[in-house]
């Protein structure tokens, strides 16, 4: 698989249109991924989504719009903003309506403003799911739309969709004759058909070469507690629509920048409430939160200093944990709490025992206090979390820590540790090669992990030590 550095290089598609008319859908389709949440709750996606997406074997970055809807909330009043703004940085506009309407005069507005940028400007009418239902394609000539520039199309039931991508295709630059060109009907084909919200993915999912040099970040959090404006922050623009409404971000917002050499990637995952408060579209987000943490490196765990800890913050915490991430502990707001950070960082080591290496920095995601700091810091852990200590230096550190307290004898038994080595990193893997590594307690495993701290930087990320026998893959492991 080619790996483009830059997002940039690509050309862009913008997928513009008013709520709950398919785009997710499309956009999930043309990805070959579940990406966007899917529902027929209008106004589901409310931030621009990025996706590098390949249409046939041509490369492109595919830009999906939060729905545009005329009203006067101020977080659709943003989503409108933000959608037309992106269908001017794009190359390809895509302006998507629902068929199972007439057309609506919002609609004609926006796409003779869209019309007027000179953009390459496909309408696509969406839910023309039979032929019967193709005769109403004519209505939309009304928008002043060229034959070749109209397509009918139903996702849900991939009908008129390679006739699309071929346009698509036709439009974006010619390949390098080197290119290799893969199967077409890898995207559409209108023969066949998929039931509602099912695409048909990648067979294989083919794992890209390790590069250090690219940082995948998660930011997570209950509701309302600034991950949005701590992204916004951080790359230094407005990415996700910020509002004091509780649950504005539904969908995982991810984008990337580059920062002292390392190319980091946001992700601003959906606010996390209590299982019993988790309604509808919601449920979906903390499905998508965790299959982002699963995808990160390291994770930012965003804690509100104005108010006081509670136990949600606790379980969203044991998150990262569980998918054993490099963390920092970020307390936001922080210009408008008045106790001292040592009394507030006791609270957080109290309720947080578990992350206890995670180092805690204070923002104001409001006056970009500490925000670069942060940003420092996470390129530090990540060195932390990636890196590889020789078997030499990790047999010294043990030796010494055999001398000051040598290993039990649990039973009467002898136990003998032959060698130390590391075999995994993000996060670190140490195994210790063993005559008895069941009979090794946990105490004496969290001890050594201990002393590899004192004397190794891995502050920020968690050691998971295994016991093996000589030959032997795996036994136990203990994380600390």
């Amino acid at each position: 698989m080619q790996v483009i550095n830059s997002k940039d290089e690509l050309k862009k598609i913008a997928l513009v249109g008013q709520p709950n008319v398919g785009k997710s859908s499309l956009f999930n389709r043309i990805a070959k991924q579940r990406i966007a949440i899917v529902s027929d709750q209008a106004g589901t996606t409310r931030d621009v989504r990025k996706h590098e997406v390949e249409i046939f074997d041509k490369k492109a970055l595919m830009l999906d719009t939060g729905g545009i809807d005329e009203t006067n909330d101020a977080i659709f009043s943003t989503v409108k903003r933000k959608a037309v703004e992106t269908a001017k940085e794009a190359d390809i506009i895509l302006f998507m309506v629902d068929g199972k309407k007439l057309p609506d005069d919002k609609d004609k507005e926006l796409f003779y403003e869209l019309q007027a940028l000179g953009k390459k400007l496909a309408l696509v009418v969406n839910k023309i799911d039979n032929d019967k239902e193709k005769e109403r394609l004519w209505e939309f000539f009304e928008f002043g739309i060229k034959d070749e520039n109209l397509f009918g199309i139903s996702v849900s039931h991939n009908r008129g969709t390679k006739d699309l991508f071929d346009w698509i295709y036709n439009v974006l630059p010619e390949l390098p004759e080197s290119e290799v060109i893969i199967n077409r009907e890898i995207l559409g084909d209108d023969d066949s058909e998929y039931a509602e919200g099912e695409y048909p993915l990648e067979d294989e999912i083919v794992e890209e070469e390790v590069d250090d040099n690219n940082i995948k970040v998660a930011i997570i959090g209950r509701v309302n507690v600034g991950k949005s404006s701590i992204l916004n922050a951080l790359i230094g623009q407005e990415r996700s629509v910020v509002s004091p409404i509780a649950g504005t971000t539904i969908d995982p917002v991810d984008e990337s920048f580059e920062y002292k050499d390392k190319n980091i990637t946001f992700v601003d995952t959906a606010g996390l409430r209590r299982r019993g408060s988790i309604e509808g579209i919601e449920k979906f987000a903390l499905m998508r939160t965790k299959e982002m943490l699963e995808k990160a490196n390291l994770a930012l765990v965003v804690l509100d200093a104005s108010s006081e800890l509670v136990d949600l913050d606790e379980k969203i915490a044991g998150l990262v944990d569980e998918y054993g991430l490099g963390t920092i502990i970020v307390l936001n707001k922080w210009d408008e709490n008045m106790d001292t950070f040592q009394k507030i960082q006791e609270t957080i080591r109290s309720k947080f025992k578990f992350l206890y290496y995670a180092p805690i920095i204070a923002v104001s995601a409001k006056t970009g206090r500490s925000i670069d700091k942060l940003k420092d810091k996470l390129i530090e852990i990540y060195e932390n979390y990636s890196q590889r200590v020789s078997t030499s230096e990790l047999n010294r550190i043990i030796e010494h820590a055999l001398i000051r307290h040598a290993l039990p004898s649990p039973n009467g038994a002898y136990l003998r540790i032959y060698y130390t080595t590391q075999f995994e990193t993000k996060p670190p893997r140490i195994a210790l090669i063993m005559n008895k590594p069941n009979l090794l307690h946990f105490s004496y495993k969290r001890y050594l992990i201990n002393i590899l701290r004192e004397q190794l930087n891995f502050e920020g990320t968690p050691i998971h030590i295994l016991t093996r026998k000589k030959g032997q893959r795996e036994e136990d492991e203990e994380t600390n």
